[in-house]
């Protein structure tokens, strides 16, 4: 039987989960009938968690585990980790950068794509018989239009170079001015959003940027602008984006991301002019078995007492 033992927070697939109980000793925390009488019965022996990006851990987690040593975050963000408890107690922090820049800038230009070309409605369109005896509806063209981006981090500059190949103009909006691109930099987000045909939003969860995609950005944006949010649910205000949707302040949006995931708001259900994704950018097997093994890699560099594949704290 292994040694160390480690708390998990949720599922990893199966190619993980049998890896990670070869080597350890696992504790399932999202299978428990009973979370805290698990934690009051491991806790003293857990040395590591082993989350994912919207689960993290919270301090008051991390303080019923006096041994923690390490917390391993399965995706980028780590906005649900307490990272000034960890800092403050020596617990380390990793997650999984770069490996899953590429798909989420694959999606979001395939919710743009969606969004604008209205490709979901017309798969609807052609099975519901209508084809034929209804003309379809014209819809938005992508190429040669203006492209604003909310962040240009890793997976910013990724959608920016694909918008670049549709012969899209490209500004963006960031907290500093990035002196390694060529593309125009605006420090008002509203202006962004006035200027921009489409908004794509991938900036990083957190107190920082919460609700940072607000009322008087839609109203900028337009009713020929559309929304695109691969960032977090928590960057948009969820309230004036579907009052946005529903009274036409802008056409349309296409989310992966929401405030309440799983269990999102109903009101975008009943909305046909939105495009809705399961938090699933980064959901391609060679990206999840790429996070899987850069989580599984951090936690044997930690215990083997090497240098950190990727550490946050």
């Amino acid at each position: 039987m292994p040694d160390v033992e480690i708390l998990m927070t949720g599922a990893y697939p199966e190619w993980d989960m049998v890896d990670l109980e070869a080597k350890y000793r696992v504790h399932r925390l999202w299978e428990a009938a009973n979370r805290q009488e698990l934690i009051a019965r491991v806790g003293m022996d857990i040395r590591a968690i082993a989350t994912r990006g919207e689960l993290g851990a919270s301090a008051e987690l991390m303080k019923q585990l006096p041994k923690l040593e390490i917390v391993s975050c399965y995706g980028v963000g780590t906005d649900a980790i307490d990272l000034s408890y960890a800092r403050a107690n020596g617990i380390r922090v990793t997650n999984t950068p770069d490996v899953l820049t590429e798909d989420v800038a694959d999606i979001a230009i395939g919710l743009l794509l969606a969004t604008a070309r209205q490709i979901p409605q017309a798969d609807v369109f052609v099975r519901a018989s209508q084809w034929g005896n209804v003309v379809m509806p014209l819809v938005t063209r992508v190429s040669g239009k203006k492209v604003g981006l909310a962040g240009m981090g890793r997976i910013g500059k990724a959608i920016a170079k694909r918008a670049a190949a549709f012969g899209c103009d490209i500004s963006y909006f960031a907290r500093n001015k990035d002196t390694d691109v060529a593309y125009a930099y605006q420090p008002d987000l509203v202006a962004l959003a006035d200027w921009a045909d489409f908004l794509i939003v991938i900036v990083p969860g957190g107190q920082g940027t919460m609700k940072i995609i607000n009322a008087d950005v839609l109203k900028a944006l337009g009713p020929n602008g559309m929304l695109i949010n691969v960032s977090r649910g928590t960057t948009v205000d969820e309230e004036a984006l579907i009052a946005a949707l529903q009274d036409g302040t802008i056409q349309a949006a296409g989310l992966d991301v929401f405030l309440n995931e799983p269990k999102i708001d109903a009101r975008f259900l009943a909305l046909q002019n939105v495009v809705l994704q399961p938090h699933h950018g980064s959901g391609t097997v060679e990206t999840r078995k790429a996070m899987g093994q850069l989580v599984r890699d951090n936690l044997a560099a930690h215990f083997a007492g090497s240098p950190l594949p990727t550490p946050v704290v």
